[in-house]
C-alpha cells in the first residue's frame, strides 16, 4: 500500500500533473494512487522527488502518537 493519493491531496496536486512530470499516463498514475499497482522503486523515488517528500512518507501511514494519560 502507498500514500501517493493522500500526499497529492495534502499538497493540492492533481494526478494529471504528476503523470506529466513522471512522463507516465494518467491511467498509470491513477493505478498507483488507487493501489491497484505499486510503482517500481525507481519510480517511487522519482515521485518522492517531484512531490518533495521522503520516499518512506509515500509508503507508511502517519500514525498519531497518543500521549498516555498521567497516572495519579
Amino acid at each position: 500500500m502507498n500514500r501517493i493519493k493522500e500526499v497529492l491531496e495534502e499538497k493540492g496536486i492533481k494526478q494529471k500533473w504528476l503523470a506529466e512530470k513522471l512522463g507516465k499516463s494518467y491511467n498509470m498514475v491513477n493505478s498507483y494512487t488507487q493501489n491497484r499497482q505499486q510503482p517500481r522503486v525507481e519510480i517511487l523515488f522519482e515521485i518522492a522527488r517531484i512531490l518533495d517528500v521522503e520516499a518512506k512518507e509515500l509508503l507508511t501511514e502517519i500514525k498519531k502518537i497518543k500521549t498516555p494519560a498521567k497516572l495519579s
